[in-house]
């Protein structure tokens, strides 16, 4: 059976003055030193941070925007191969499974369908000979064994023609019974997609030597006379040459050493480059390997061949000059921290620190048995009611001098919050000014009519990916359609299943009828199709419903009033306007109203924005003497945000159907100096606060309220309860006085069961006599 401390006072006493004379490891000390070295480091930080002033040469966003536009283009150009290389291999399944048919007409509804090939060739593969051609002349002197049958077999090819172009060529085996095999040979061209690039922006695709392989911008400076206008061409088509040669040379990393440790992003390698300046303009390039826009998508054969996409674009070039008043102001704040800290730091020491190591001097002398001399009572707080109580102890103990009091301490005690909320106010009179009320930003704020215009451009690029993903929708609904027998609706259904399953862009395919009558589906329930002829074959239905209804439709051919309806997934559209860099995306109808969305929408709602429709119905807006007269810049309420439009244009279906694609983004998004310098300051500010919270959070659980505990205790234990043993729960300063209370206890209980004995003692030694 275990026995208390008070049973056996005279080890306990050891015990404790062993433990009296540990070093201290916790306590105040810690939070108080933790505290100075935060607010210097902060300071040290906010003289770094926020003292220079000058701009970069180029700002960062324009940077970043450059990279964005570069992986943009190559997302695009990788999607347009890809789907080239399925479709002719699903047009030559779909050719295979059927009945023979000459290579005039394959060739013939090859073009009808789709209308993206600059050149097709069918050849016999036994004698060699070309069975049919159509469109631009296709070379076939690379055309060997090792084409053919090689471990690479019929894999896409690049070949440069005759005038220099180069050419992606597509091969796949059309293989009949009773027929000798041909080969079926489509080329197209390696250029970015057609799309506004804006004044003096060019782009390229360019090969894994560095070579250029086709250019896009450059077309348009040609048409300039002036000898200083070609030198300036001159001098691009020179920094395009010098900076594909680096893009192709950086692309050669994996994406994963290529990135930071932990970052994100475009799944494939791009980046940022500079160039040479020209007349007070730097050369800017983003460059972007082509990879797949889903990781998790299967490999794709336009990522194996190696090309990079690099967007350049001049741009005015800034003065990197320091602003000394920036500078000062730095220093000033940096300063102003450190005398604010300076004096929390004092007051904390004069407050909370001193009192508690005086208050554990003075307890482990007594403890000690020291009572000649008065115990030092601090004035005021928990440590004033600790020392009145000790001094109260003293003179129950036998020290000399004691006056005893009425209670436990005179005067009305506020404890250690005061000291610490002072603390707080110190320094939370540097944290607000700093990180809430100084470089602030307003809507005067410039912001570079680069990122206006990259803007317009990106979203001229995604409007354009999406009217190009509506027309391969349609188009490979017509291929499609010409297996369909609306005669036999098992087999309907099932090719209906395996398109179904090929195609994750529908939700659902059906074949409705003359009589409007749906003959065979696959997927989710058909919606009701409008066979009105003035009807675009690309439209949109669903109102009132959850989500909008894409439609696309073919005919059957030979079968008239037969079509062959496949609905659009919304989440489809919605993939392809999630873009970094670009904000909030939406594919809105000629009314305006919502039908996709990168970050969410409701079926059909309006913009958020009242000048959005203005922009939508204002149709492309060009880039010229003032983009906010325009509608890109909408300054509002202290903030400015950034727009741009971009109505279907280009061939197809999907060219005509009054769809248009919005983009808009707050300003304060783009690495810009006021906007950087703004958030240098809030994150200031919120380290300060930080350094408030951790600090004066920790002394307050560690040392204010053990020590409010700590003098409720010795003001019992003054007014007589020696039955409440007193444990230390740290070893620190407030855990050295507890364990001199508890000596103290055990000596004023030692001392009482004393007393009745001496009187017994004296009278037996009277009787005695």
């Amino acid at each position: 059976m275990t026995s208390s401390p008070a049973a056996h006072p005279g080890h306990g006493r050891r015990r404790s003055r062993k433990r009296a004379d540990m070093p201290l490891l916790g306590g105040i000390r810690p939070p108080i030193a933790v505290l100075c070295v935060l607010i210097l480091a902060l300071a040290g930080l906010t003289a770094k941070v926020l003292g220079p002033g000058g701009e970069p040469v180029v700002p960062e966003a324009v940077l970043s925007s450059q990279r964005h536009f570069a992986e943009d283009g190559a997302i695009a150009l990788r999607a347009s191969i890809d789907e080239r290389v399925t479709d002719l291999r699903r047009t030559a399944a779909a050719l295979n499974a059927g009945a023979p048919a000459e290579p005039e007409r394959v060739l013939s509804d090859l073009g009808r369908t789709y209308q993206k090939w600059t050149g097709t060739t069918i050849l016999d593969l036994e004698s060699g000979d070309v069975l049919a051609a159509r469109g631009e002349r296709i070379p076939l002197a690379w055309l060997d064994e090792e084409v053919l049958t090689g471990e690479q077999a019929l894999l896409p090819r690049m070949v440069r023609l005759e005038t220099g172009d180069v050419r992606l060529m597509t091969m796949v085996v059309l293989d009949w019974k009773d027929r000798p095999q041909q080969l079926l040979i489509a080329s197209n061209s390696l250029a970015v997609p057609a799309i506004n690039l804006g004044p003096f922006r060019t782009m390229a695709v360019v090969a894994r030597d560095g070579e250029v392989l086709a250019t896009a911008g450059f077309e348009e400076s040609e048409a300039l006379n002036s000898d200083k206008q070609r030198e300036e061409l001159v001098f691009l088509e020179k920094q395009m040459s010098r900076l594909s040669d680096q893009a192709a040379e950086r692309t050669e990393q994996h994406p994963v050493s290529a990135r930071e440790p932990g970052s994100r992003g475009y799944p494939g390698v791009s980046g940022t480059l500079l160039g040479d300046d020209y007349n007070g303009r730097i050369t800017t390039a983003g460059y972007a390997s082509l990879a797949s826009s889903d990781p998790e998508e299967k490999e794709s054969v336009a990522a194996g061949l190696g090309l990079t996409v690099v967007a350049m674009l001049p741009v005015v070039q800034q003065q990197g000059t320091v602003g000394p008043d920036r500078e000062l102001y730095g220093l000033i704040a940096a300063g102003a921290l450190v005398v604010l800290g300076l004096l929390a730091v004092a007051l904390l020491w004069m407050s909370v620190q001193r009192p508690l190591l005086r208050l554990f001097l003075e307890s482990r002398r007594l403890a000690r048995g020291d009572l000649t001399r008065p115990v030092a009572v601090p004035r005021s707080g928990e440590a004033a009611r600790i020392g009145s109580a000790l001094e109260r102890l003293r003179g129950q103990l036998g020290g000399p001098g004691h006056e005893p009091t009425a209670g436990p301490g005179g005067g009305v005690r506020f404890g250690l919050r005061v000291p610490l909320a002072v603390t707080a106010v110190l320094l939370l009179l540097w944290c607000v000014p700093v990180g809430w009320l100084l470089n602030r930003t307003d809507d005067s704020v410039s912001v570079p009519a680069t990122m206006v215009n990259d803007q317009r451009d990106r979203t001229d690029l995604v409007a354009d990916r999406v009217r190009r993903a509506l027309n391969e929708a349609q188009a490979d609904l017509v291929s499609t359609s010409r297996l369909i027998d609306p005669d036999d609706p098992g087999a309907g259904a099932a090719l209906l299943t395996d398109a179904l399953r090929e195609h994750t862009r529908y939700q659902a395919l059906y074949v409705v009828g003359e009589d409007g009558e749906v003959v065979a589906r696959a997927g989710e329930d058909p919606h009701a199709w409008d066979r009105d002829a003035d009807e675009p074959l690309v439209r949109v239905s669903g109102e009132g419903e959850r989500k909008p209804v894409v439609q696309a439709a073919a005919p059957v051919p030979g079968h008239r009033g037969v079509t062959l309806v496949g609905e659009v997934r919304v989440e489809f559209l919605n993939s392809l306007l999630k873009r970094p860099g670009l904000g909030e995306v939406r594919v809105v109808d000629a009314d305006a109203r919502t039908l996709a969305g990168s970050d969410g929408f409701l079926a059909f709602e309006e913009l958020p924005d009242d000048a959005l429709p203005h922009l939508v119905r204002a149709g492309n807006v060009r880039v010229g003497a003032g983009p906010v007269e325009n509608g890109l810049l909408i300054r509002d309420g202290g903030s400015v945000t950034v727009a741009a439009a971009a109505p279907f244009s280009g061939g197809g279906v999907a060219s005509d159907i009054g769809w248009t694609v919005v983009s808009w983004q707050n300003a304060k998004h783009f690495q810009i100096t006021p906007y950087e310098r703004e958030d240098r300051s809030v994150l200031a500010g919120l380290l300060g606060l930080a350094a408030i919270v951790v600090c004066l959070g920790w002394i307050h659980l560690v040392v204010a309220r053990p020590l409010r505990a700590l003098a409720a205790s010795a003001e019992k234990l003054a007014d007589g309860d020696l039955k409440t043993v007193l444990y230390p729960r740290y070893q620190d300063e407030v855990g050295a006085v507890v364990r001199s209370l508890e000596l103290i206890r055990q000596q004023l209980q030692a001392r009482r069961q004393n007393q009745p004995r001496r009187p017994a003692e004296s009278r037996l030694g009277a009787g005695g006599r």
